[in-house]
C-alpha cells in the first residue's frame, strides 16, 4: 500500500490566502474541510498555511505527508446513514515557529493573505505580559499574531487592503472580542518598541483588520485508531493523519463592527458552497442556541438514562421511556425558552437528536457526567429560571434531571451492580457526601440549592426559586423508593 504524499497523490495548488494557528484534529476536520469544499464549489481559490501554536506540535508530521490527509465523516443526516472518506489538499505547508521564526513572520509579507483562522484550545487566547516585540516566536497565541500585524503593517506601509480577516474557533463565548481585547493590549504593551509607529499601527488594527467572534459545531473524535486498517484499504493509502468526525457541521461567524454581512459574504463564500457556515449580525442567539438544546439535553439526559440502566447517549435516545423523556426536555422545556422562531429550533432539535442518535459513535453517558454541577449551572439553570417566568410553573424534566445528578453524586452502584463514580471539583464531592449521609433528603435538596459560594454563584440560594426545593425533594425520594425509569414516567404521563 502506498504511502500518501504528492508524489503517490495528486494535490492541488491555490495561492496561500489563509494562515492557521493550530494543526490538530477539530481544524483539519472542520475549518480546512470547509475551505476544500469551498475550493471544490467556488472561485475561493485558497490553500492554507498551518502555523504550529506551540513548541510541540505535528508540523513535521503534515509535511511528510505534504499536508495531504482523508477526512472521515460518519452520522446520519435527514435520516440517512453518512460514511464519506474525502481526501483534503488545501494545506500548503506547516511552519514551526520555534524552529523558522523567519519564515513565520515572513508570511507577514505575502500579499494575497487575507485570513487567519485559530484553535488554540480555550486558555489560547490570553494576555500574558511576559510576551515583547522582540521575542522570537512570543509565547502566547494572540502575541504571535500581534507580531505578525506589526510586520504586515510595516511592510506594507499601512495599505488599508492588507488587513487581516481573524477568525478565532475557540470555543469561548464572543472568542473574536476577547482575541481583539488581547491584541490591542499587546499594541499598547509595546508603545516603546513601537516608537513612532504605535498610534499609525493601532489606527490600522482597528480600522482595517477584521476580527469576528464565532461558534463552531462538530463533533470530531480524532485519529479513528479502531478502524485505521480498514479505511487504509477503502483509500488505497497509508495515511497517518486520518481524522473522524461527525457529519454535522455549523460554523456562524459574527459579522466584525467595521465590515457588513454582504461583505464578508463575498469574501468567505461558504454558504455558495452550500455550507452550514452562517454569517450574522450577531452569534450570541446561535451560542444561546447550541448551548441550550445540545448541551442542555446531553447534561440532564445523561444522569437520568445511567442510573436507569443505559451506558450510551444512542440507546438512551431510542428508548421508549428516555426517549420521550429528552424530547419533552428538548421540545416542552428548553425550546421554550429561547427567543429565535420556534421553526429554526424545531429544525435545530430534530439535527441535534439526529447527531444524538449517530449509529458510527458510541457516545458514552459517563464522560458527558464528568463536572455535572458546573454544566448544569451554565446549561440548564439558565433555562429552568426562564421557563418559570414565562409559564408560571417548574419546568419537571429539568428539576428531575438536576434531582438525577445529586442522585448519581451518591454514588455507590446502579440496581445492575455497576458501579457509580461521579467525578467533580473535590469540595462539591464533600458536600455531596456530607449531605447524602443524613439521609434526609430535604437536607440533601436544600443543601445542594443553597451552596452558592461552592456551585451556584451568580445565580445566588437556589431555594429561593418558588417551589424549586419541593419539588427537587419529591423527585429524590421517589428516585430512593422507585426507581429512576418509574420517576420519569410519572412526569411523561
Amino acid at each position: 500500500m502506498k504511502p500518501l504524499n504528492k508524489q503517490t497523490a495528486p494535490k492541488s495548488s491555490a495561492p496561500e490566502r489563509i494562515i492557521q494557528f493550530g494543526e490538530g484534529n477539530f481544524l483539519r476536520a472542520f475549518a480546512d474541510w470547509i475551505v476544500w469544499q469551498m475550493n471544490q464549489k467556488t472561485d475561493f481559490n485558497a490553500s492554507v498555511v498551518v502555523v504550529q501554536p506551540i513548541e510541540k506540535g505535528m508540523a513535521d508530521v503534515l509535511n511528510g505527508q505534504d499536508c495531504l490527509y482523508h477526512v472521515s465523516l460518519q452520522g446520519l443526516e435527514n435520516g440517512k446513514p453518512v460514511d464519506s472518506i474525502t481526501r483534503i489538499d488545501c494545506i500548503s505547508r506547516a511552519l514551526n515557529p520555534y524552529q523558522q521564526f523567519k519564515a513565520f513572520m515572513a508570511l507577514a509579507e505575502q500579499p494575497e493573505i487575507r485570513f487567519v483562522i485559530s484553535n488554540t484550545t480555550e486558555a489560547g487566547i490570553a494576555f500574558d505580559p511576559a510576551c515583547r516585540l522582540s521575542d522570537s516566536p512570543a509565547s502566547s497565541y494572540p502575541a504571535k499574531l500581534t507580531q505578525l500585524l506589526y510586520r504586515r503593517f510595516r511592510t506594507f506601509g499601512g495599505h488599508p487592503e492588507r488587513g487581516l480577516i481573524i477568525m478565532p474557533c475557540e470555543l469561548i463565548f464572543l472568542n473574536g472580542h476577547h482575541l481583539k481585547e488581547c491584541i490591542v493590549q499587546y499594541i499598547d504593551l509595546w508603545k516603546e518598541d513601537l516608537g513612532t509607529d504605535y498610534e499609525a499601527f493601532r489606527e490600522w488594527f482597528e480600522k482595517y483588520n477584521y476580527v469576528c467572534a464565532t461558534l463552531v459545531d462538530r463533533i470530531v473524535p480524532g485519529y479513528p485508531k479502531k478502524d485505521i486498517e480498514e479505511i487504509w484499504q477503502r483509500i488505497s493509502y497509508v495515511d497517518n493523519m486520518v481524522v473522524r468526525g461527525e457529519a454535522f457541521h455549523l460554523w456562524v461567524i459574527e459579522r466584525p463592527q467595521n465590515m457588513s454581512v454582504e461583505q464578508l459574504k463575498q469574501e468567505f463564500p461558504a454558504e455558495k458552497a452550500g455550507l452550514n457556515v452562517l454569517i450574522t449580525d450577531s452569534e450570541a442567539p446561535y451560542h444561546e442556541r447550541k448551548v441550550t438544546l445540545l448541551n442542555g439535553p446531553h447534561t440532564v439526559l445523561s444522569p437520568v438514562a445511567y442510573l436507569s440502566g443505559v451506558d450510551i447517549v444512542r440507546d438512551a435516545c431510542q428508548h421508549p421511556v428516555l426517549g420521550r423523556f429528552i424530547q419533552k426536555v428538548m421540545y416542552e422545556e428548553l425550546m421554550q425558552t429561547l427567543n429565535l422562531p420556534m421553526q429554526e429550533l424545531q429544525e435545530f432539535a430534530a439535527r441535534v437528536f439526529e447527531r444524538f442518535e449517530n449509529p458510527y459513535v458510541d457516545h458514552q453517558l459517563t464522560s458527558i457526567m464528568l463536572n455535572s454541577f458546573p454544566k448544569y449551572k451554565t446549561r440548564d439553570l439558565p433555562g429552568l429560571k426562564t421557563y418559570l417566568e414565562r409559564k408560571g410553573q417548574l419546568p419537571q424534566g429539568l428539576v428531575l434531571g438536576l434531582a438525577a445528578i445529586i442522585t448519581y453524586y451518591k454514588g455507590g452502584s446502579r440496581s445492575d451492580g455497576t458501579p457509580i463514580q461521579p467525578n467533580d471539583d473535590p469540595q462539591i464531592m464533600n458536600l455531596l457526601t456530607n449531605l447524602w449521609q443524613s439521609e434526609d433528603l430535604h437536607a440533601v435538596a436544600h443543601g445542594v440549592l443553597a451552596a452558592q459560594d461552592l456551585i451556584w454563584q451568580e445565580h445566588g440560594d437556589l431555594n429561593e426559586i418558588p417551589g424549586l426545593t419541593q419539588m427537587l425533594t419529591h423527585f429524590l425520594k421517589m428516585i430512593q423508593e422507585q426507581g429512576m425509569l418509574e420517576t420519569v414516567k410519572s412526569i411523561l404521563s
